[in-house]
């Protein structure tokens, strides 16, 4: 998962020109298939990245939130979106022309290392995450996405409340959420979790 600094200062975005747009709960930002034609960064609100299947089964491939970017890489390789974007909540979010982006990308060269360490970083998360699904039990790939949350924290050693809903957790890791609510139970069960009132921390 990403980390939560500004890629791109507001106060560049503004200058060369960055659209701020609202976007409603659930609204649909770009389609997977489409062409990419914006940067896009988040000034409040949250956005999920995600993929339907057939039986219209969600895999989430991410969530972010403000001062998050979300959408880049097809714009370096001319690639169409590979997953669906919505808000998750109501939104405002910077909206940059692409020719405009690379030309930031070439008047600042930290801001193009940065992107290259937070591509990085989501190559490694992804890799990470796609082991899980191929290779562990539930009750690990469960705990890998909740390392991952606790990570996005800082850190923390203290329990945190996974603010994550029992179906998205599904979303993340691939699984029925029958059986998230399941080994959620028996993790509960094991004092790896604590639920109360049907809070998750962890």
């Amino acid at each position: 998962m990403p980390n939560t600094m500004q890629i791109i200062d507001e106060n560049i975005l503004i200058t060369w020109g960055a659209a701020v747009k609202r976007y409603a709960k659930n609204e649909v930002i770009f389609e997977e298939g489409a062409t990419p034609r914006f940067y896009y960064q988040i000034k409040e609100g949250s956005v999920k990245m995600f993929n339907m299947n057939e039986d219209t089964r969600e895999f989430t491939q991410g969530v972010f939130k403000t001062g998050e970017s979300f959408g880049e890489p097809p714009l370096f390789i001319q690639e169409l979106y590979p997953a669906t974007a919505i808000a998750l909540t109501d939104s405002v979010i910077f909206k940059l022309s692409k020719d405009t982006f690379f030309k930031i990308l070439a008047e600042y060269p930290t801001i193009h290392q940065a992107f290259t360490v937070l591509f990085a970083q989501r190559v490694y998360a992804k890799s990470n995450s796609l082991r899980d699904i191929v290779n562990h039990t539930p009750e690990e790939r469960i705990i890998s996405f909740l390392n991952a949350c606790k990570k996005k924290m800082q850190g923390s050693d203290e329990k945190i409340q996974i603010t994550f809903t029992r179906q998205e957790i599904a979303n993340f890791t691939g699984l029925r959420v029958e059986t998230v609510i399941r080994t959620l139970k028996k993790m509960e069960e094991e004092q790896k979790v604590t639920i109360d009132h049907r809070k998750l921390y962890y």
